[in-house]
């Protein structure tokens, strides 16, 4: 019987089961699921479940009854240790040696750590149900809560802190919050909302430590302009990034830098796919100025889950393989404000607000590289936002694109 290794059952991986069977696969899937629970969707972790609002029978992706439905052996709290392309064969925790005929690598992200990261009580990471399950309990009126990042979960996780009584300070080594994602004048926009709310950012700032004090963490050591000092702290969530979780394919003959490299297909060798925050691979609609992109978003992962497993299929039937080109899509809700981006921010040379006022923190910005629209950013604008999908998937010139705003505007 033919045999699909799906390794990875969050959201990528419970997508390419579900679309391997509504497809008409019938032969055997195995699911190698590191997490200890069924699959649940991520998002809510630091928003809704952080706050209490949701329990977490809330976030499941699926009922009990329907990943059953779907006739695949789920092996949770099962890690891959190893790979062999050449051999077909994927090694388990268990000692176990699973020969497929497809793989499709779906493992996400692992949380990083800070150098030298003491393990004391209080010091969390939001990665997983059990990481905000214990961050929860923390997050009690009057705490303090300081965060170390300023990316979209640091800043998610600050907002439900604040609505849940605690003091919060936001520290980042870069010059404004979300920096990476949309960029330093932007970042500062968007985000302008927690000041409001009573969250401190500290930008510009570097951390040289966390201190403890009988195994619990009493402050977050910094350093900035005026010198160096210590951040009280009760609570502290490290939120510098995640790393793509790979570390179990060395030697597996896969080319991995900064997640597994893929071709426009998926495909990182014959049979092997790769979805999700792991995947790196050749974005057609952006190729020209992006040799290979990764995106760590939920609406690439559900994507490229079920892209991967047809062209698993097709790998199996010997049919041609279809290539993968999406414009990238994230969101993130921060007290009444919903930031959404469409596209790429990475070396804009122009950026240019096309629709509100920064000001009432209500706006659309256009993003411009190359001669031409690249990406969008709206922050409570989604009528602005989400239709330009279709300028992105055109190259729309810079110029046609202002003409577009403008007319919107008028």
């Amino acid at each position: 019987m033919t045999h699909i290794a799906v390794v990875g059952g969050s959201l990528a991986g419970l997508r390419a089961v579900e679309t391997l069977r509504t497809d008409g696969f019938t032969g055997e899937i195995t699911v190698v699921n590191a997490e200890d629970a069924a699959p649940y969707d991520r998002p809510p972790l630091s928003k809704k479940f952080l706050s209490g609002e949701w329990e977490a029978d809330r976030i499941q992706l699926r009922k009990p009854s329907d990943i059953e439905e779907l006739g695949a052996t789920w092996l949770n709290a099962t890690q891959a240790t190893a790979l062999n392309v050449a051999t077909h064969e994927l090694t388990l925790n268990t000692s176990s040696v699973l020969n497929y005929d497809a793989c499709i690598i779906a493992t996400g992200g692992i949380a990083r750590e800070l150098p030298q990261q003491p393990q004391a009580r209080g010091i969390h990471q939001l990665r997983t149900l059990h990481d905000a399950q214990a961050l929860r309990e923390e997050l009690q009126p009057g705490k303090k809560l300081v965060v170390i990042g300023a990316g979209f979960i640091g800043l998610e996780a600050a907002a439900t802190a604040v609505a849940r009584g605690c003091t919060v300070t936001v520290v980042e080594g870069l010059p404004a919050p979300l920096i990476r994602g949309l960029g330093e004048e932007m970042g500062r926009a968007a985000t302008a909302i927690h000041a409001t709310q009573g969250v401190a950012i500290r930008c510009n700032v570097r951390v040289l430590g966390i201190d403890t004090n009988a195994n619990s963490v009493t402050g977050v050591r910094i350093s900035d302009a005026t010198g160096e000092s210590v951040v009280p702290a009760d609570v502290v969530l490290v939120g510098i990034g995640v790393a793509p979780a790979t570390q179990w394919l060395d030697g597996s003959g896969l080319t991995v830098n900064d997640g597994v490299v893929c071709d426009a297909h998926l495909q990182a060798a014959p049979g092997v796919f790769a979805a999700g925050d792991v995947a790196r691979w050749i974005n057609g609609l952006y190729s020209d100025l992006e040799p290979t992109m990764r995106v760590e978003h939920w609406t690439t992962a559900a994507e490229q889950g079920a892209h991967a497993a047809r062209n698993a299929l097709a790998h199996i039937n010997n049919t041609p393989l279809v290539p993968y080109s999406a414009v990238p899509f994230f969101w993130s809700d921060q007290f009444t404000s919903r930031i959404q981006f469409l596209g790429r921010s990475t070396d804009a040379e122009e950026i240019c607000v096309v629709a509100g006022s920064v000001d009432e923190g209500k706006f659309a910005a256009a993003y411009m590289r190359a001669g031409r629209l690249v990406g969008v950013l709206g922050v409570s604008m989604p009528k602005v936002v989400m239709p330009s999908r279709k300028l992105l998937e055109v190259h729309t010139s810079w110029e046609a694109a202002l003409e577009h705003y403008a007319g919107l505007a008028s």
